[in-house]
């Protein structure tokens, strides 16, 4: 059985962020992996240790800063997760959050978990709209599309992107890059949700989680042939 967490589902569920832990937990049903959703508010105890997929979507202002403290004193166990191969979805909010800090306009700096070597800065313009990019997965190009809304500026150094952006804003506007994959946590900004319009990349977290589980993690096929139009609607329509 694998192990799914979504975190603070009260107040990290902004444009429908909840639908990430609905396509995951289906496509594992579909195939009869069994799967057990935990919801995790704040100062409810979880084990990291023992998920297999963690889910940590984006809020408002308010929301998150509901949630940052509590959040912060779980740093150390959810650290050593993502060392130890923990998969994880951060969107927006949850992706800023895994950073060091958010530079605020006035130049404050709010400090992040610190887990990833990344910062957030605030920005004067906001980057919305819809959003194709690029990633690799099993050695493959494969175009992945979403939503973006954000003001916040990501900026991610050494660390390796999760895409590269096609059309849209991406981590800043700037360097053409989206997102960050660390080891087995995945970031992004692309809300909408994200994995009901991107199979290929729900997939890829399921193989990954089962084989952390240390089980068979060759998927049984599904017929994909309406999320196949789909994504190339929108990558028709975008390019």
């Amino acid at each position: 059985m694998l192990k799914v967490c979504h975190l603070y589902p009260d107040l990290l569920n902004l444009y429908g962020d909840r639908g990430n832990v609905i396509a995951f937990v289906q496509r594992c049903r579909w195939r009869g992996i069994p799967v057990e959703v935990l919801e995790v508010n704040v100062e409810q105890p979880v084990n990291f240790a023992d998920i297999d997929f963690l889910f940590l979507g984006g809020g408002s202002d308010r929301e998150q800063n509901l949630m940052a403290d509590d959040l912060l004193k779980r740093k150390d166990s959810l650290k050593e997760a993502i060392e130890n191969g923990l998969v994880a979805l951060a969107i927006c909010g949850g992706y800023q959050m895994l950073g060091r800090y958010y530079l605020t306009h006035e130049g404050q700096r709010i400090p992040g978990l610190g887990i990833l070597d990344l910062y957030t800065r605030a920005g004067h313009k906001r980057l919305i709209g819809n959003i194709v990019i690029e990633m690799t997965i099993d050695g493959e190009p494969v175009k992945v599309v979403g939503f973006e809304n954000h003001s916040g500026q990501t900026f991610i150094g050494n660390l390796n992107p999760l895409g590269r952006v096609l059309a849209g804003f991406g981590n800043n506007g700037q360097d053409s890059l989206e997102g960050v994959r660390y080891k087995n946590v995945f970031c992004s900004y692309l809300h909408g949700p994200l994995l009901p319009k991107n199979y290929r990349l729900t997939d890829l977290l399921i193989s990954l989680a089962l084989q952390r589980r240390g089980l068979h993690a060759e998927l049984k096929p599904l017929n994909n042939d309406l999320e196949e139009a789909a994504v190339k609607a929108m990558v028709d329509r975008l390019l």
